[in-house]
C-alpha cells in the first residue's frame, strides 16, 4: 500500500510540475505579445502570432480543433473585444490574454457570434477586472 501511495505522489507531483510549466510558458507568450503590440494594437501580424502560439500548446490546440475555428475566428473575437476591453491592467489584457487560457478561449470559441459587450464582460471577470 505504502508504494502505491509513493507512485501516486510522485504522479501528482510530476504532473503539477508540468502543469506550472505550461502556465508559465503561456503566461511568458502572453505578456510578450502585449509588450509587442502595445503602441500597434491592430496590428495583422497579431493575429498570426495569436494563431501560432495557440497551435503551439496541446491544450490551446485542442479546444481550438474541437470547436472548428479558423484565423478568421480569432480576428473577428480580437476584434470585438477590442471593442470593449482595450485596457491593459499589469500583465493582463484582455484582447490578447483571453486567447491564452484555456476556459477562456473555450468560451470565446463557443460563443463567437455573442455581441461584443457580453463576451468582453466574460473575459474581464474571468481576469478580474
Amino acid at each position: 500500500m505504502n508504494i502505491f501511495l509513493d507512485i501516486l505522489f510522485v504522479a501528482l507531483v510530476v504532473y503539477f510540475v508540468f502543469a506550472i510549466r505550461r502556465s508559465m510558458r503561456m503566461s511568458k507568450a502572453s505578456v510578450a505579445l502585449i509588450e509587442k503590440y502595445e503602441n500597434d494594437k491592430n496590428n495583422p501580424q497579431l493575429i498570426e502570432d495569436i494563431f501560432d502560439a495557440i497551435n503551439s500548446d496541446t491544450l490551446l490546440r485542442r479546444i481550438f480543433k474541437q470547436n472548428n475555428a479558423t484565423k478568421k475566428d480569432i480576428s473577428r473575437l480580437h476584434a470585438k473585444l477590442m471593442k470593449w476591453g482595450d485596457f491593459r491592467k499589469y500583465n493582463r489584457y484582455v484582447p490578447i490574454t483571453s486567447f491564452f487560457n484555456v476556459h477562456t478561449l473555450n468560451y470565446l470559441l463557443e460563443h463567437k457570434n455573442d455581441d461584443a459587450k457580453s463576451l468582453t464582460e466574460k473575459m474581464m471577470n474571468h481576469f478580474h477586472f
